[in-house]
């Protein structure tokens, strides 16, 4: 970032630069420009932004994200306003703060080490178009940094949930309302599956079972022959993964003449607790003191791309953007100190990231 420009006005220009999915250029190209004054060499991919940092050693891969949740239009009723220390703004927490910590940490950390920057353009839907672009710069590196939000009390996240997205139909038999056991109500068998799917729901394993979404029926003086519903699904580990889809794809009706057709699969790997994920919180966690932070590590149930370049075998220490909250909510927020403070932290991890 240009050093007549505080992060706060940084922070400002990225909000005030409304990006949707699907609708990121000119954001990708602000960025792009920010990285090449940096020293970067930024390359378009598709809809996302790669910039390489020439170094010594083995690369450390900085993440992060153009899109945001948020239609175009949006500043309209949810402006850009800075109270206190609190800066609102759509994206502002999710992610742009960290976009700013990120260009920030570039600046002041001088590192010796090689940087691959990469800025995916479709994260909030799962990032299906940008698995090859993070392969490919996760090939060779030490470690990611993944600048998404901390937790709400400020702490870097060593582990993420699996995320799977699933639909599913059920086809039954339609008859007259009045003679329903001439039919096969697709509603009731899939009200039953419901609650069988929702009693998979374990505090103890982590994994999360939940319907959303459900549709069905003609008119209400018909026996449903179809009825649908979308699911999400967290699971903690590999291991549950492969539990959890075995129970989808073996689920038998308990309605006489009804089925069940299971669709779609899992958006994300689970991002499991890894050594070298442990070596990279505990020298963060020494940098942190050294500024003032007690930094401690969490799981948590939201999934990002460190899942997708963790899956590869690269040590992955996520959250290290901006602290605030109110992601994907009116209230979206930056606590404007934590800009500066959360670019040292992370300018020190890239002078001495433990790798």
């Amino acid at each position: 970032m240009r050093d007549d420009r505080s992060p706060l006005e940084l922070l400002r220009e990225l909000v005030e630069l409304e990006s949707p999915t699907g609708d990121t250029a000119e954001l990708r190209e602000l960025m792009a420009g920010e990285l090449a004054a940096l020293g970067g060499t930024p390359v378009t991919e598709g809809e996302h932004l790669r910039a390489d940092f020439a170094g010594r050693g083995a690369p450390l891969l900085l993440l992060g994200h153009l899109d945001t949740v948020w239609p175009q239009g949006t500043l309209a009723t949810m402006p850009w306003r800075v109270d206190g220390e609190r800066a609102y703004g759509p994206g502002s927490y999710d992610m742009k703060g960290g976009l700013v910590v990120m260009l920030e940490a570039i600046r002041t950390a001088r590192t010796d080490r090689p940087l691959r920057v990469v800025l995916t353009a479709d994260e909030e839907i799962g990032s299906p178009s940008a698995r090859d672009t993070l392969a490919r710069a996760a090939a060779g590196a030490a470690a990611a940094f993944v600048c998404e939000p901390p937790t709400s009390r400020g702490n870097l996240k060593t582990a993420r949930k699996g995320i799977g997205r699933f639909a599913l139909r059920v086809t039954g038999r339609a008859a007259h309302s009045a003679r329903p056991r001439h039919g096969v109500s697709a509603i009731e068998e899939l009200a039953r599956l419901t609650l069988r799917l929702h009693a998979l729901n374990d505090g103890s394993s982590g994994v999360t079972v939940n319907v959303g979404v459900v549709s069905g029926g003609t008119r209400e003086n018909v026996v449903a022959a179809e009825a649908n519903a979308l699911l999400d699904v967290r699971v903690p580990t590999v291991d549950e993964r492969e539990r959890v889809e075995r129970i989808l794809h073996s689920l038998i009706p308990e309605t006489e003449g009804a089925s069940i057709e299971v669709r779609g699969g899992w958006t994300r790997p689970p991002l499991e607790r890894s050594p070298g994920a442990a070596v990279l919180f505990e020298r963060a966690r020494e940098h942190g003191r050294a500024l003032g932070l007690d930094l401690h590590e969490a799981a948590v149930a939201g999934g990002s791309d460190g899942n997708l370049v963790g899956a590869l075998g690269v040590p992955v220490l996520d959250g290290l953007g901006a602290e605030g909250g109110g992601a994907h909510a009116l209230r979206e927020h930056v606590l404007v100190p934590s800009l500066d403070v959360r670019a040292r932290l992370l300018a020190r991890i890239l002078r001495d990231p433990g790798v």
